[in-house]
């Protein structure tokens, strides 16, 4: 079952309504006594329902989590959608500049307050969740999963796992590496990671950018999954087909 309602959240041009996404797993109401880890996600609106997502195509993530009865309940916020990139502001920890997009203001650190302090809180009021490190996950694609790479890592007392699909890693590869040097990790961080094929020359040295990260990654005992996904694109679609990848990284040992 997903709902949806409003929630108001710091934007970038100040506090705004935009949509909410709770799905609870189809074991919820019949185990009343049961609590279930979860999932917040980045773009809330592409990954349940075709009709919301940008380019009408979601992740189809109830779908999946329905067919294998994956015991998790995902959280999704809805990204800015303003016209002059207010969701890579959003989406970003680190200013950046981009020939395409020019100059990019950093407010990810603002985001990821609102998440921890606001958004997870109410969620655990609302429903039966495992609060707990162990049990708190977050995942998103492209510049989401750039956010919930630096969430695992800034946050980590908050997320011990990660699912960043597409990671927009040509961002600031140095600001990333500088967050996990700094970052003081818990046992068992799990962290899955990917990026697809077809997609390696859309940014330049992005092959080599992954590599190094995931180099990095293990030299702090982060617990890694990380694939070069053969055919892979950067869309939903495409994200849709390693959701096997990822919740099975994210569930494994629970």
């Amino acid at each position: 079952m997903v709902t949806y309602w409003n929630v108001t959240v710091p934007g970038v041009n100040g506090p705004e309504e935009r949509r909410a996404y709770l799905y609870l797993p189809a074991c919820y109401d019949a185990e009343p006594q049961r609590r279930f880890p979860v999932l917040y996600m980045f773009d809330g609106h592409n990954v349940f329902f075709d009709s919301h997502a940008t380019y009408g195509k979601c992740w189809g993530m109830k779908e999946y989590l329905d067919a294998t009865a994956t015991p998790l309940i995902v959280a999704a916020v809805e990204c800015n959608h303003g016209p002059n990139n207010e969701r890579l502001s959003e989406y970003t920890p680190y200013p950046f500049r981009n020939p395409r997009f020019g100059n990019v203001s950093a407010y990810g650190h603002e985001t990821m307050e609102w998440f921890v302090r606001q958004f997870k809180p109410e969620i655990d009021r609302q429903t039966r969740t495992l609060p707990d490190r162990r049990h708190t996950f977050i995942g998103g694609s492209s510049m989401g999963g750039l956010m919930a790479l630096y969430a695992v890592m800034e946050y980590n007392h908050v997320f011990s796992r990660a699912a960043a699909l597409s990671p927009s890693l040509w961002v600031s590869p140095r600001g990333l590496a500088d967050t996990l040097a700094s970052s003081r990790l818990g046992p068992s961080t799990v962290v899955y990671m990917d990026y697809g094929a077809r997609e390696l020359s859309n940014h330049s040295a992005m092959r080599s950018e992954f590599a190094a990260l995931c180099s990095r990654l293990l030299d702090r005992h982060v617990l890694l999954t990380a694939r070069i996904v053969p055919g892979g694109q950067h869309c939903e679609a495409s994200w849709e087909r390693q959701l096997p990848f990822a919740v099975s990284a994210l569930m494994y040992g629970l």
